[in-house]
């Protein structure tokens, strides 16, 4: 990780690497921004920018909004013949300007050839009178003037490029080193994952406590992994394309190219960089999640027997919502941030969102007592994912669980979504523990004692076998006969369980009885009825209409 870092922070340090006097300046993005303007200010309202030459800026001018833009073209095109016809001269000859009085404004010009006149707008944008503001115009259209001609001679331009070309092998170098740091990362990734599949294989099976850990650190590591795999595109991306933009701005001919990019993809770039910073910050909070619940159960302290398998569903619930309302907080942040990058206010758009949210709250009163009901359900546990619930007439298990609803898996497969302001009360048939309540008809005929005994017995033996005692939590209560009932006697036994294993166990405690009774001879009873007969009023009966 160090490497990587180093590599990004070793990319960016190209751009700023010490160079002679004659190499290129990087303008700063928000240096390149068109004169700052709103569109419903008046025409008089005074904006100013620079004049570039060779993507190098000069000087600063002023004038009306509406007069800004043609008076800047008119400057650059004119700098511009000025700077050509000066560059084709001799290599030892000297630029001249010249400050003179026209009208009582100072004008310059470059070579005997006119350039501008310096206005009273220029001299407070400087903040100086006039003629100070002529001269300073005056020095730097000198000493630029100068550098730009001693920029295309041989053994500047000859000294570039040997810049050029060892920025051009510092990037290779690091991009390769960046490059095979990914492939190890992903290898040693690959072997983790391997050998830990290899250890579970030989350790099964785990206590819950270590599955929980188990999957928490595998998610762990792949919100790292997609971290770094971010981070090394962003990496990527920033050795070429800074070390690139940095070559075009070392020549004179190639800077503005440079200029008119970095214009040009400023905007993009910035909601680039804010969108990937969004995302890997998402990645890094689901990871630092997944790790602080890792720490929380491998510390043992909220782990008794009796809650290891339940602190599953619930590291699995509160990991789900906690990720979701981070997501939502990093996307708000990020949106701002790129709001902010564009040069748009935030103050009054804040201050308009306050007013709209109390807008929607009081227009969206059910979604609040969603969220209000979700936040208790999952604060006193009521449910978790993986539980079996029973809601009014509809159950199924638990899915999915946020802040605003909770969706069902119903026996028929059907997925059913319930607000959470609608839950009443729920019916959790696997919060801790679960019952098997079974209740066997025997016939009447039955010797009762045999059959308590025996299902006693079958039911004891079930749990001292290995694959059942780690699913039957105590021993089964034979409560006895429950009731008469039309069926024939009706006893009841109850079988405490793992939660979601009750069904399991009681389809296997069946199955053990009804061939057990078989071979005792105990039948187990249909539905009966008998009918009474008087047999004074059988004989006076009368059969197809006649008397006997």
């Amino acid at each position: 990780m160090r490497f990587q870092f180093l590599a990004i922070a070793s990319s960016m340090a190209i751009g700023v690497v010490s160079v002679p006097k004659a190499t290129a300046q990087i303008p700063f993005l928000p240096q390149l921004q068109a004169p700052s303007s709103v569109s419903n200010d008046s025409d008089n309202r005074v904006v100013s920018g620079w004049i570039y030459l060779d993507g190098r800026r000069l000087f600063q001018i002023a004038a009306t909004r509406t007069n800004f833009p043609e008076r800047s073209e008119d400057i650059q095109n004119k700098l511009q013949k000025i700077g050509q016809n000066y560059f084709q001269s001799p290599a030892k000859t000297p630029v001249k300007v010249e400050v003179r009085q026209v009208n009582e404004l100072p004008v310059i010009y470059v070579n005997g050839q006119y350039l501008m006149t310096v206005t009273s707008e220029d001299a407070a944008l400087r903040q100086v009178d006039v003629s100070t503001s002529a001269n300073q115009v005056k020095e730097s259209l000198e000493e630029d003037l100068q550098q730009a001609k001693q920029e295309r001679q041989t053994p500047s331009l000859i000294d570039q490029g040997k810049i050029a070309a060892g920025i051009g092998v510092t990037m290779v170098i690091i991009s390769l080193g960046l490059y095979g740091w990914q492939r190890r990362s992903q290898k040693d990734l690959k072997h983790s994952i391997a050998s830990q599949t290899e250890k579970e294989l030989f350790n099964y099976p785990k206590p819950a406590d270590q599955v929980i850990t188990t999957q928490l650190n595998q998610r762990q590591q792949q919100h790292l992994q997609e971290a770094k795999r971010q981070l090394f595109q962003l990496g990527q991306a920033g050795i070429w394309g800074g070390g690139s933009f940095f070559i075009l701005g070392l020549f004179p001919y190639t800077r503005g190219f440079q200029v008119a990019l970095l214009t040009a993809a400023q905007f993009p770039l910035r909601l680039g960089v804010v969108c990937i910073a969004t995302y890997v910050a998402i990645r890094l909070t689901y990871a630092l999640i997944d790790r602080f619940a890792s720490t929380l159960i491998s510390s043992r302290a909220f782990l008794t027997p009796e809650s290891s398998e339940r602190l599953q569903l619930r590291v699995s619930t509160f990991s789900g919502v906690t990720k979701s309302i981070t997501t939502v907080i990093w996307v708000g942040v990020g949106f701002l941030i790129a709001l902010v990058s564009l040069g748009i206010d935030i103050v009054p758009l804040l201050a308009g969102a306050s007013l709209v949210g109390v807008a929607v709250s009081l227009a969206s009163q059910n979604l609040i007592k969603d969220a209000i009901n979700g936040f208790l359900i999952i604060l006193e546990d009521q449910y978790a994912l993986g539980d079996v619930i029973n809601v009014g007439n509809v159950g199924g298990l638990v899915e999915n669980l946020n802040l605003r609803m909770t969706q069902l898996r119903d026996s028929e497969g059907r997925l059913i979504t319930i607000p959470n302001s609608e839950i009443k009360v729920v019916a959790n048939l696997s919060s801790r523990w679960s019952r098997a309540d079974l209740t066997i008809p025997i016939a009447y005929q039955a010797d009762t004692e045999e059959a308590l005994k025996l299902i006693a017995t079958i039911a004891e033996r079930m749990n001292q076998e290995m694959q059942w005692q780690s699913q039957i939590l105590e021993p089964p209560q034979v409560l006895g006969i429950d009731q008469f009932g039309d069926r024939g006697l009706i006893i009841r036994v109850w079988i405490k369980t793992q939660p979601l294993k009750q069904w399991d166990v009681a389809r296997e405690f069946r199955r053990r009885l009804k061939v057990a009774l078989d071979e005792a001879g105990i039948s187990i009873s249909v539905p009966q009825q008998a009918i009474w007969v008087n047999d004074d009023q059988s004989l006076n009966f009368p059969s197809n209409g006649k008397t006997n």
